[in-house]
């Protein structure tokens, strides 16, 4: 089959104003980014009185390195609803730059289930990353500056919590000295750069509802602390309001298309582990308000994405989702059973049999939240018949309908029996989504139901370190918020070699802080990394353009 950036080139796209017109969008109410990419103001945002339509999330079992198709699947199955009648809107996060001339690739789905313009989605887009990063160095700065003014605010330059960011791999820029080269530079400290969709303020972007709650939540964040000891924040110094004005555009969601023309809504993008790794509230509400059905994603497995999913944003946006799509790989599951990568090609139930404790747990998971789930059988050409029986047996002997989904290689076609059994399960099944935990709960409290309830842990361990950072959030009375678990994606433990369903083991946190601003507290179970480096060989080395424009070698 040809790769993704040739069928993306090959794409039969619409005029932007042509699909948004379909929605019944007025081109007063969208602002043009080119001719197939657009803003949807936020009057039409605020002023759309329609009957929300169903919200559908797709998540998956914990994934390999390679991913599991989830994205692919998300928008392959917004492709079947509008195969079989129904007004789908698909509702995605943002690509950053890093992974795509890193190793990772973009965040555009693939085959015949992509957004496009793919070139576009995945190279500046319509520049909300460059909003974000110059956003948050511009807070960045205004610390700097404060001290080098005479620091009114007394800000212990020892404890600035906020670091600059830019979207791009760089692992030189993880740990720098700023303020060298004498008295005119200010004053020395320690810092350090994140990739841009680990800024707060990205996160803060996807959960906001207005510019007004940007303003006020980007006031919020807690960028370090006094001599005293007390915390600092942005609105100390002043500059939520030029922040603001540099998000006004950002905040706007971004309308593009698939390849077979349904409409699909990618905003904001904020990492899964350190942040919730979902798009915006806005993009979200905005799909409800347009389709009958909203398609969207949370980032990684279910135990990390949807649990924030459910447990930040839908508490945040008051969102009640009606489905949830588990999507699972048999090589994946395999993987989960013991199976080396270089053999995962090779048909094996009984490694199949040992990973599917992995799809067990996450459909446990999900029923927790009291939401009805399908199960999606991401289908690759080394799957055997038999591999594939034996998940759809096991699902029928857990009473959750499966269904084969081919989106990759056929679009919409491929997925047409998924959707509907997914609608045939919300018409039959009534979801009575809600959290599963108060978050006026201690942190500790909250993190032992998401470890025990969700990770099937049977203890969590906290470092010193991490219980005297409770004890002064609690304190400063900044303890009564959600929880988001940082730790791997591969394992539902915190360590990534326990595969399957591991039992018998604890959840050990190194590390409590809080994203005061976005409105959680973030829980390190491990090292997470929130400024990646470039392999031996990047991707980069393989793109090119020429002399016509087109470009090369992108996926």
């Amino acid at each position: 089959m040809k790769n993704d950036i040739t069928i993306a080139q090959e794409a039969n796209m619409k005029p932007i104003a042509e699909i948004g017109k379909k929605l019944g969008l007025s081109e007063d109410s969208i602002e043009f980014y080119g001719k197939y990419k657009c803003k949807i103001s936020l009057d039409e945002y605020k002023k759309n009185n329609s009957k929300d339509g169903k919200l559908v999330l797709v998540t998956a079992i914990n994934p390999t390195p390679a991913g599991e198709g989830k994205s692919t699947v998300t928008v392959g199955l917004g492709q079947a609803f509008n195969k079989i009648g129904k007004k789908a809107v698909i509702a995605l996060r943002e690509p950053s730059l890093g992974p795509v001339f890193g190793i990772k690739g973009g965040a555009a789905g693939g085959g015949y289930s992509q957004v496009v313009p793919m070139e576009d989605i995945n190279l500046h887009f319509t520049g909300d990353m460059h909003a974000i990063t110059s956003a948050n160095n511009l807070l960045c700065a205004a610390i700097d500056n404060h001290i080098h003014q005479g620091n009114e605010l007394k800000i212990d330059s020892r404890r600035i919590t906020f670091k600059r960011v830019m979207d791009m791999n760089d692992r030189a820029l993880r740990n720098i000295v700023v303020g060298m080269g004498g008295k005119v530079n200010g004053f020395l400290r320690e810092d350090g750069f994140m990739i841009t969709v680990a800024s707060e303020i990205m996160a803060i972007l996807c959960l906001a509802s207005d510019l007004e709650d940007l303003k006020k939540r980007m006031g919020n964040i807690l960028i370090g602390y006094n001599l005293d000891g007390n915390p600092v924040y942005a609105k100390d110094l002043k500059v939520e309001g030029a922040m603001a004005l540099l998000m006004k555009d950002a905040i706007k969601p971004n309308l593009v298309q698939t390849l077979e023309n349904t409409p699909a809504i990618i905003h904001g993008g904020p990492f899964a582990n350190i942040a919730h790794g979902c798009n915006s509230i806005i993009a979200t509400k905005m799909a409800l308000k347009l389709g009958e059905i909203a398609v969207t994603e949370a980032g990684f497995g279910a135990d990390l994405g949807a649990e924030k999913f459910f447990d930040i944003k839908c508490r945040y946006g008051n969102l009640k989702p009606d489905c949830v799509v588990l999507v699972a790989t048999v090589r994946a599951l395999k993987h989960h059973g013991g199976v080396k990568k270089e053999d995962l090609n090779k048909p094996s139930v009984e490694a199949l049999a040992k990973g599917i404790k992995n799809l067990e747990k996450q459909i446990e998971n999900i029923r927790k939240f009291e939401v009805p789930v399908v199960v999606a059988i991401n289908k690759f050409i080394t799957d055997s018949d038999e591999e594939v029986k034996y998940i759809e047996d096991f699902c029928k002997e857990n009473k959750v309908k499966v269904s084969l989904t081919e989106v990759w290689e056929k679009g919409g076609d491929g997925g047409v029996d998924l959707a509907n059994k997914i609608i045939e399960t919300m018409d039959k099944v009534k979801s009575n989504f809600k959290p599963i935990y108060d978050e006026n709960l201690s942190i500790k409290e909250k993190i032992s139901i998401i470890a025990e309830e969700i990770y099937g842990a049977k203890s969590v361990e906290y470092s010193q370190y991490a219980l005297n950072q409770i004890s002064e959030l609690e304190k400063f009375k900044l303890d009564k918020l959600p929880i988001c678990m940082a730790k791997t994606q591969y394992s539902l433990s915190d360590k990534p070699n326990l595969l399957g369903r591991p039992e018998g083991f604890g959840i050990n946190v190194k590390e409590v802080r809080v994203s005061n601003g976005a409105g959680f507290i973030v829980v390190l179970t491990g090292d997470i990394m929130t400024m990646p480096g470039l392999p031996k060989v990047p991707a980069a080395n393989k793109m090119d353009i020429n002399e016509d424009g087109k470009i090369i070698g992108l996926f």
